[in-house]
């Protein structure tokens, strides 16, 4: 379908004449990836991340129980769904399967259109499971992250940035006289700035590790790894003047005459003794900094 990725099936199965039959069955409506023994499903299930592995039993270097063990035992495959495909056929065998936390259990020889169908549905769960995940990180307002979402990330990047010694640099951003424009144009104007202001700086996150998040009432966090102060600094300016270019009319602020926004930020030096919550705090310190001077301007604090 156009504009929508197509999920991954990966087919594991040591006998060629299975892997190309169930490839070619998948092929019209799945990306299809083959393997043909336990380790190079090992190694392409934690490589592409597939939706679902359809998995044979019975092969020569691993069996499929051994292979469904490591995958649940690695962070980095345990929700991937599978599917044994197999010749054993005794309800025990069956039931091992499944114990063993297998998504399905289809016997050889196996009929293509069961096939399909078993693997519709299990896909469709995984769609509907990614959704549900999505929605609990997600801003309902905004459509951006959610704090809880921010969090998350922060943290885990923070860490990579003080082993990699690579900069890491969190922008705050508040809407300037935003409660006078509540007051003069109603909530619902203002739910509706808010959004135009969110889709600006979601516009403004290019790069594919680029966080931008909803934290609060009207304040918007940015979160930028591997980026310094200069090129972070560039990005809020280049944002900033993205705001007042959208001309919202904002006729009760004593800033400008249409809604801009205020800038705080900071820059992590790896080299020196930090914590995520001093980061935070001095992004947070410069935007107040930004406020005070005036608004419709940014502050910035290169290093804590």
């Amino acid at each position: 379908m156009i504009g929508v990725e197509m999920q991954k099936v990966l087919v594991a199965d040591d006998d060629a004449v299975n892997r190309d039959v169930l490839g070619e069955l998948m092929k019209p409506e799945y990306t299809v990836l083959l393997a043909k023994n336990g380790a190079q499903t090992l190694e392409r299930a934690a490589r592409h991340q597939p939706d679902l592995i359809l998995l044979d039993v019975l092969m020569p270097d691993m069996d499929g129980y051994e292979v469904l063990r490591r995958l649940r035992a690695d962070p980095a495959t345990e929700h991937i769904a599978v599917i044994f495909i197999s010749g054993l056929d005794r309800p025990e065998d069956e039931a091992t399967g499944l114990k063993m936390g297998a998504a399905d259990y289809i016997t050889k020889p196996f009929n293509q259109t069961v096939v399909m169908a078993r693997v519709a549905l299990h896909l469709q769960v995984v769609r509907q499971r990614r959704m549900l995940e999505r929605l609990a990180n997600v801003d309902g307002l905004t459509e951006l992250a959610n704090r809880r979402r921010f969090d998350e990330v922060y943290e885990m990047e923070y860490q990579r940035a003080r082993r990699s010694g690579r900069p890491l640099s969190l922008a705050m951003l508040d809407i300037d006289a935003f409660k006078q424009y509540n007051d003069r144009y109603g909530h619902p104007a203002g739910d509706r700035a808010l959004r135009s202001v969110a889709r600006a700086a979601a516009k403004a996150m290019r790069r594919p590790g680029d966080l931008a998040a909803r934290y609060g009432g009207e304040e918007i966090v940015l979160l930028l790894p591997e980026t310094d102060a200069v090129d972070a600094g560039e990005v809020v300016a280049q944002l900033r003047a993205s705001v007042a270019a959208l001309g919202i009319a904002h006729e009760a602020s004593h800033v400008a005459p249409v809604l801009t926004v205020s800038a705080g930020g900071a820059t992590l030096d790896p080299g020196k003794p930090e914590s995520p919550a001093a980061l935070f705090e001095a992004a947070d310190a410069a935007l107040y900094r930004a406020k005070q001077a005036g608004r419709n301007r940014t502050s910035w604090c290169a290093t804590r």
